[in-house]
């Protein structure tokens, strides 16, 4: 319009091809702005306001309202020194939601300008340009250099981003230490994060391959919580210590420099016999990563395993372990160790400290690849200093690993499968936990995810409506996630399940987080998951639980934390959940420390409804959409990973609760 004069409003709507209603709206609001003006005939036309007029005018403006800010600028800081005089407490351990790039790498600016020891980033090579276009590497001033203040950043490095890489290395600041991971070495993707001084800390939920529209829109969890600080310092340090110095690995991968004895199989053929041919003659050991899929494949070759086995050879496997080949890896233990690791490991086989092979990236959650395909550009290298350094690294991965148990989140959520019933994935019923003994699958056929989108939509209405009528129906809207978690014997803790939720602004009372714990008691001679703990952050709710777990130990622990000491948080097919406070168990005086859970979903997803009566005579229906997820603890002693057996992401769920002497 700005460039074809007046028009009429039906040209325009002719141009733009959208409804005329919504044209006419659109014209009247830029008019309101003073953006469009409209002529008196009839019809009226309508003309842009001239480009030079418009941008006179924002000036003009903005230097008005600077002008208001500085003439009232005395009476601001009056006030603030006024208010500001009775004494804050900094000491307050808790959570906040950062959303936007912009807004948080302005944070991260505000944390290095405030550091007094250290600033630790863990970051992509992304974020990296992102952090210098925003002047994050601008405020390490010479006196802040000479300050002994400590600049530790370390990102990951690959043929694939060399050439940037080598621009940033030319105009990097002296006083930072940028040290860099080798790709190559088919490591895990690591967090990202900004610590400043171990007092507070950035973590990004949002996950790095996402669209660049999306990544505009990034979020991050800030919080000053210690414990959970010193668990993300504690990988931090795993990962700056197996680090490399930027400017030497750009070298060997510019040069094209190799160990001694070194190839890629161009021919994915000779790749396959070769290495059949040295795992055939294997004397010693075998250390092997795979994948999900690769785990089940090497299942099959039963008469191999029989034979290392008869031969004394120790075989040590780490792999994925997800519900799909649960079972095949207890039957590995006969002749083998298998414990989990996450997803991201480059497939790598070491044999007799003399043979090393390493396969193209292959995901675990694809269809099975064919065998030539996987040999295809295999690496080999027999080279000694390459071979022992890559093992050491993965033995120091193995010494924080497991073995998944049997009885993963699918055994404790499902019962025993029923011909007559549909398969809804990994909770139809949660039998062993005592509260939700009687949970039913709905009978009426398969649920699709858009029956799941349809019915929170249909209830949200309904929620609005009878707000504050608790006596007949209660609903919940939100994200939800659930874990078993087998902590190590150094965390004095019992295997604990745990559940972490997010109810929106839409359900019955409003906005909360909340966690439920659950340890396994004997109850009539059965094992079953009891609750002992509920932590919240809405006070309103607590009357509500109590006649929910009535009877059981969480009706006398309940713990109401402030906003800012819980958080869950979800976003795609990553859900966060953390605390900044003791939360004690209420049995043999158990305390879980201030920590954090991630979940991260995988494979395809899986909707479907359950309904159960509850201990308190309430009638329980849940809707959800859902993944399986893989389960990382952050606990102030160590990281505990846990198989994509171990946990589940409810993405989207609803549930309504209503007594059973008025559900008709």
């Amino acid at each position: 319009m700005g460039k074809r004069g007046a028009l009429k409003g039906g040209d325009i709507t002719k141009q733009l091809k959208i409804h005329k209603a919504q044209v006419y709206r659109t014209l009247k609001s830029l008019q309101k702005k003073g953006l469009v003006e409209v002529t008196l005939e009839y019809p009226a036309r309508f003309t842009a306001v001239p480009f030079e007029n418009l941008i006179d005018s924002f000036i003009k403006t903005k230097k008005q309202e600077v002008e208001q800010i500085e003439k009232t600028k005395n009476d601001l800081l009056s006030d603030w020194n006024k208010i500001s005089q009775n004494e804050l407490v900094y000491s307050l351990e808790k959570f906040s939601v950062i959303e936007g790039t912009k807004k948080i790498f302005n944070k991260i600016v505000d944390m290095v300008k405030q550091a007094k020891r250290e600033i630790i980033m863990v970051s992509t090579f992304a974020d990296v340009f992102r952090a210098d276009r925003f002047g994050i590497f601008d405020t390490i001033t010479p006196s802040k250099a000479k300050s002994k203040i400590q600049y530790n950043f370390l990102s990951q490095l690959s043929k694939q981003n060399l050439k940037i890489a080598k621009i940033f290395e030319a105009d990097l600041n002296p006083t930072v230490n940028f040290r860099v991971m080798d790709s190559s070495l088919g490591l895990t993707k690591f967090s990202r994060m900004v610590i400043r001084d171990n007092e507070e800390i950035l973590l990004f939920i949002s996950e790095e391959n996402e669209p660049s529209a999306s990544r505009e829109k990034e979020v991050c969890l800030y919080t000053n919580c210690k414990a959970i600080i010193q668990s993300y310092l504690g990988v931090f340090n795993d990962l700056w210590r197996d680090s490399r110095d930027l400017s030497q690995l750009i070298l060997e991968l510019e040069t094209g420099k190799v160990p001694p004895k070194t190839q890629i199989f161009k021919n994915p053929e000779i790749a396959k016999e070769s290495y059949n041919k040295i795992l055939a003659e294997a004397n010693s050991d075998i250390l092997m990563i795979l994948s999900s899929e690769g785990l089940i494949k090497l299942s099959e070759e039963k008469s191999q395993l029989e034979k290392w086995t008869k031969r004394d050879i120790s075989i040590k496997i780490m792999a994925p372990i997800i519900n799909e080949n649960l079972n095949i890896t207890h039957q590995l233990l006969n002749w083998c160790e298998v414990r989990h690791i996450p997803l991201g490991y480059f497939e790598t086989t070491i044999i007799d400290d003399q043979h090393l092979f390493q396969f193209t990236p292959s995901s675990a959650l694809q269809n099975k690849p064919q065998d030539y395909d996987y040999f295809d550009k295999t690496f080999y290298t027999n080279d000694q200093k390459y071979i022992q350094k890559t093992k050491q690294l993965l033995l120091d991965i193995w010494k924080k690993t497991h073995t998944p148990y049997s009885a993963g989140i699918r055994s404790i959520t499902r019962p025993k499968p029923q011909s007559s019933t549909p398969s809804i994935g990994h909770h139809s019923l949660v039998r062993k936990s005592s509260f939700k003994q009687n949970m039913k699958y709905n009978p009426k056929g398969k649920i699709t995810t858009k029956d799941v989108f349809d019915k929170i939509e249909k209830e949200k209405r309904l929620s609005l409506k009878y707000r504050g009528n608790l006596l007949k129906k209660a609903r919940f809207f939100g994200s939800s996630a659930a874990a078993v978690i087998h902590s190590p014997e150094s965390y004095n803790l019992p295997d604990m399940n745990i559940f972490a939720s997010h109810n929106d602004e839409y359900s019955s009372f409003g906005e909360k987080n909340w966690l439920l714990f659950l340890l396994k008691q004997e109850i009539k001679k059965k094992s079953l998951y009891v609750p002992v703990a509920l932590v919240l952050d809405n006070p309103d709710t607590v009357s509500f639980y109590k006649k929910v777990f009535s009877g059981f130990p969480v009706e006398k622990n309940i713990l109401v934390f402030n906003k800012d000491e819980i958080q869950v948080r979800s976003k795609g097919k990553t859900l966060f959940a953390g605390w900044t406070k003791p939360i004690p168990l209420g049995v043999s005086d158990f305390v879980v420390p201030p920590s954090c859970l991630l979940f991260e979903g995988y494979g395809q997803i899986k909707s479907g409804m359950l309904t159960n009566i509850a201990s308190s005579g309430r009638r329980q229906e849940r809707w959800f959409n859902s993944f399986d997820a893989f389960v990382s603890y952050f606990h102030p002693e160590s990281k505990y990973v846990g198989s994509g057996t171990e946990g589940f992401i409810e993405r989207d769920t609803l549930l309504i609760s209503t007594p059973v002497a008025t559900d008709k």
